[in-house]
This record gives C-alpha cells, sequence and structure tokens, in this order.
C-alpha cells in the first residue's frame, strides 16, 4: 500500500501556486493534480507550535477559533520545499512543507461525501 506522505519527485512539488482570492488558494501539483484549500481550512491546519503541542502532535488550535471569514494576507514561499501564510488573524508562524500541504489535499479528496 502506498502512503501519501511517502510521495516524491512530481506529486510534492508545485508547478503553480496561485491566490485567487483572499480566501482561496490553488496549488497545480507537477504530477497535473489541481487541489484547492480555502483559507480557514488551511488555518486550521496550521502545523506550527502554537497550534500543535510538540511532545504529543495534539492539535491545541480548536477549530471553531477560526472565523469563515478568516483571510490569506500575504503568502510566501520559503526556501523551495514550503508556503508561509501571513493570516488576518495575524497569525503567521505556521510552515507548511510542499509534502504537508499535498498530504492535506490527498486526504480531503479521499474523504466520504455527504
Amino acid at each position: 500500500m502506498f502512503d501519501a506522505s511517502e510521495r516524491r519527485g512530481a506529486a510534492i512539488e508545485p508547478r503553480e501556486i496561485k491566490q485567487e482570492s483572499n480566501a482561496l488558494l490553488r496549488i497545480t501539483w507537477g504530477d497535473g493534480q489541481v487541489c484547492e484549500y480555502s483559507a480557514p481550512q488551511l488555518r486550521r491546519a496550521c502545523p506550527c507550535a502554537q497550534c500543535v503541542n510538540e511532545w504529543t502532535g495534539q492539535r491545541v488550535l480548536k477549530a471553531d477559533a477560526v472565523s469563515e471569514d478568516l483571510a490569506i494576507n500575504d503568502l510566501q514561499i520559503v526556501g523551495r520545499y514550503a508556503l508561509n501564510f501571513r493570516w488576518s488573524d495575524g497569525h503567521e508562524t505556521g510552515i507548511y512543507s510542499f509534502r504537508y500541504l499535498r498530504g492535506l489535499c490527498d486526504r480531503n479528496q479521499e474523504a466520504p461525501v455527504g
């Protein structure tokens, strides 16, 4: 069985990163997969130490604490491996690796509908 977290190469290399609006990010991956991420979805998945307990891995940030009106104020590429967001709620410490972002997309597509 192939685990999405083990992906390498084109699957985790973005071909295009486009902020469609202040609330929507679209990434086209090197393997052709297109993933859309809403600002609240990304903020709720923030991997930083303020949002996830470093020792236990337990999420500290409560999903209902993130407004549906949250916006992406700024987006920066970190090296050749990640993105950093500055959110309208003032948070800006999360580094979202391309591997992590692809994993979020793959999990969302596998989620049951309805």
